[in-house]
């Protein structure tokens, strides 16, 4: 069994009047496989580090006052250090104890409208989960694709995570896309489909507004006909 060591820290900065302003946030984790350093605000993540390519990443726009100063990489480093030592301290102190846990919740969706033969980016949500690990798949038609990226784990206002896994396509009619989600709650596998189903605008209700118009018309003249024609006979 995996034993994940995840550290939430939150910090807010009050006005004068004791109403809370904005709201940062720390998540450090680690285990066997995985490492996680992130911070953020309001909800969103500004910095993290990637420990494959041994960087920190600004994450937030670039009008934004840039987050960051030398030697914070090197300090999440550090950091997954400690969570280790941490991490096998807590093993032999508390000898696996069942955690509770939270069955993700997932959502698949384009991020641009869908038009054939146009590339766009497929976006796959998973949410609500705890603890944080979760395995990731997209599936292309039934043959396994490779995705494009996996977000950092984000912290929900109520303990649980999510996190975005995305993958680049070109839309083509008829084709199937799925991803899968594994995680530890779960009895087996949970995944989700999406189809290229684009709709071709339909010409019905021109077809109607304009058959409609046109007997309305029709119908005015005609009125005016005979009463012009009623007239005359008076």
């Amino acid at each position: 069994m995996e034993l994940y060591a995840f550290m939430f820290m939150l910090a807010a900065l009050v006005s004068s009047e004791k109403k809370v302003v904005h709201e940062d946030f720390s998540v450090v984790g680690c285990s066997d496989t995985e490492k996680e350093d992130l911070y953020g605000m309001d909800g969103e993540e500004l910095w993290h580090a990637d420990f494959i390519k041994g960087v920190g990443v600004i994450t937030h726009p670039d009008f934004s006052d840039p987050l960051g100063y030398e030697g914070l990489y090197q300090q999440a480093v550090g950091n997954q250090e400690v969570c280790k030592q941490n991490l096998a301290t807590a093993i032999k102190a508390y000898k696996y104890p069942q955690e509770k846990m939270d069955k993700p919740q997932t959502s698949i969706y384009a991020r641009n409208d869908v038009q054939l033969n146009v590339e766009n980016l497929l976006i796959c949500h998973v949410t609500g989960f705890f603890p944080p690990p979760v395995r990731v798949s997209w599936t292309k038609n039934n043959e396994v694709s490779k995705e494009d990226s996996l977000s950092q784990y984000r912290p929900n206002e109520d303990g649980t995570y999510n996190i975005f896994s995305s993958l680049t396509f070109t839309p083509v009619e008829g084709d199937i896309y799925s991803c899968t989600v594994n995680h530890t709650s779960l009895d087996q596998p949970e995944t989700k489909t999406w189809d290229v189903d684009v709709a071709v605008p339909s010409v019905g209700p021109a077809v109607f507004c304009g058959v409609g118009l046109s007997l309305g018309l029709l119908g005015v003249a005609a009125g005016t006909f005979f009463l012009i024609k009623g007239n005359n006979c008076n």
